[in-house]
């Protein structure tokens, strides 16, 4: 019998990845392209659909090639993607979400913060459906940006046919279908996937949406994570250089699929999977715990019922800028320049000998809070702002290490203030399984131990997104019965990083100040 393969498609803020695995997970090949993002003013962010489309057939093309697999090999195909929103006329054409009038830009990502007003107006609705968010709309959400598109662009709005999050676009590319996944709707939609109605139709009416169903070819009810969509159509075949036996799956947005590649190893274990937290952590962070119950609460997205695996409800926490932030203190600084692989690396050594010299207190009165792009939680306030208490004149070098280092202290106290405020509400998490980007840094794998006191777990797999993408590949493709058995045939497991107990005063105390910080600037803030 001839082997069987299938193709996990992640498209990020930058780029759009594509990898090749087999039915056990492992990783045969993989491919990026970089996606063009137009900015043409502050706190707006645009992409190209069409430009995102040729970088995800680009790269399969390329992972299939360095995989060495034939196309007919390949059974099925699935996309994450961020959780950015597409707009199409109704011949499917691109639409214009720009201020510019490009037509070319027809998508707003998902870090992109116009729909500001929006999300409070949302949150000031006091709806039912805030309580399956944290109780507070984030302008990443894609209602405030509908709003926002009806009310500043209404020939956009009324030429609008389609209306779709980035992953459900491409699963439509691929197979024609118009299906969404529970995932996206869910998460991102205000679709309630555990009630018998799950669109709150009046929801959209109080916040004068009323014609959304008009323009946005919405289902009544979602697909499941991993459910067949269909095969792909000809032409997408023959663009993504695959065949028309290949099954589409419903898909992710890009944060979970990294929470099914580390935690789909505990898939099916309903009193453990509890104990665990996804950390995803990149240009920005999520954080994802999973429980039987529901747990809501403020402050954290969710809960969401079946976004990941089935049956299972999902929290979501998370940082607006981890990664942006560490690359925008060495851009900001004067002995800093361009934050690339080589400056961070430089970083972290000079880092490493500072704290040989100057000792484990390196830096000990400079401290940062790190809002700068507004605190998603466990506060879900988008206004808040950054903090940095303990600058001096000093600009050499040393100093751009002493505040990086401080910074990312800062992050990892960010994690257990979201930690906290999920064990505070029913979790027990005592594990964090920490994928993307910062696994690549020393520092922050180090802190993410010892600032929160709690074992870290670094995948073995490389690629922890394109794995959980593959896995709800695998589940569409019919390789595995449903996609618990899909996630524990192919998770690769992880190496572990206990806590060191000999930093736990020293992180206490900077968190007793970083708490003090977050009750000072409320206080400044308050001021009038």
């Amino acid at each position: 019998m001839t082997k069987q393969f299938v193709c996990a498609v992640d498209v990020g803020t930058g780029s759009a990845r594509a990898g090749i695995l087999d039915a056990s997970g492992t990783l045969l090949g993989r491919a990026d392209r970089p996606i063009a993002m137009n900015q043409p003013k502050p706190d707006h962010a645009e992409h190209d659909s069409r430009d995102i489309w040729s970088a995800v057939c680009a790269a399969v093309r390329a992972a299939r090639e360095k995989a060495g697999v034939a196309a007919q090999d390949i059974v099925g195909i699935s996309f994450d993607a961020t959780c950015s929103l597409v707009v199409r006329d109704r011949q499917g054409d691109q639409l214009s979400v720009s201020t510019t009038g490009e037509k070319r830009w027809d998508t707003i990502v998902w870090l992109d913060h116009r729909a500001i007003a929006e999300a409070d107006e949302c949150t000031a609705s006091s709806h039912e459906v805030l309580n399956y968010i944290g109780g507070v709309m984030s302008p990443e959400m894609a209602t405030p940006k509908l709003m926002w598109l009806k009310r500043n662009l209404p020939d956009t709005w009324n030429e609008a046919g389609y209306l779709f999050d980035l992953a459900d676009f491409l699963t439509w590319q691929a197979s024609g279908s118009l299906a969404r996944s529970q995932c996206t709707l869910t998460a991102k939609w205000t679709y309630l996937a555990h009630e018998d109605t799950a669109w709150q139709r009046d929801f959209f009416e109080i916040v004068g949406l009323d014609d959304l169903f008009e323009h946005g070819n919405l289902p009544e009810r979602a697909s499941p994570v991993g459910a067949d969509i269909g095969p792909l159509t000809a032409q997408a075949a023959a663009e993504l250089g695959l065949t028309e036996k290949c099954r589409v799956g419903a898909g992710v947005i890009d944060a979970y699929a990294g929470a099914l590649g580390v935690l789909g190893g505990f898939a099916g274990d309903e009193q453990d999977i509890g104990r665990h937290l996804a950390l995803i952590a990149g240009t920005s962070s999520c954080v994802m715990a999973m429980s039987p119950d529901p747990q809501p609460f403020a402050g954290v997205w969710g809960p969401y019922y079946g976004a990941a695996l089935p049956k299972l409800w999902l929290s979501e926490g998370g940082q607006s800028a981890t990664g942006a932030l560490l690359d925008h203190i060495i851009r900001w600084h004067g002995a800093g320049g361009e934050p690339d692989a080589a400056m961070h690396a430089k970083i972290a050594r000079r880092v490493a000998e500072l704290r040989a010299m100057e000792g484990e207190n390196l830096a000990a009165r400079l401290h940062v809070l790190p809002d700068f792009h507004g605190n998603r939680s466990p506060l879900a306030d988008p206004h808040a702002v950054g903090v940095v208490s303990g600058l001096t004149l000093d600009s050499s070098f040393d100093s751009l290490c002493k505040l990086y280092w401080r910074t990312a202290v800062g992050i990892a106290l960010g994690v257990r203030h979201v930690l906290e405020a999920l064990n505070e509400n029913g979790y027990l998490i005592d594990t964090l399984h920490v994928t993307g980007g910062h696994t690549k840094n020393p520092l922050l794998m180090e802190l993410y131990a010892d600032a929160t006191g709690c074992t870290v777990v670094e995948p073995l797999a490389d690629e922890a997104v394109l794995l959980g993408t593959g896995m709800v590949a695998a589940t569409a493709a019919g390789l595995f019965p449903d996609l618990n058995a899909a996630c524990l045939a192919m998770q690769q497991g992880g190496k572990r990083r206990a806590a060191n107990p000999a930093a736990g005063a020293r992180f206490d105390r900077d968190y007793r100040i970083f708490l003090e910080m977050h009750r000072q600037r409320q206080a400044l803030d308050a001021i009038r």
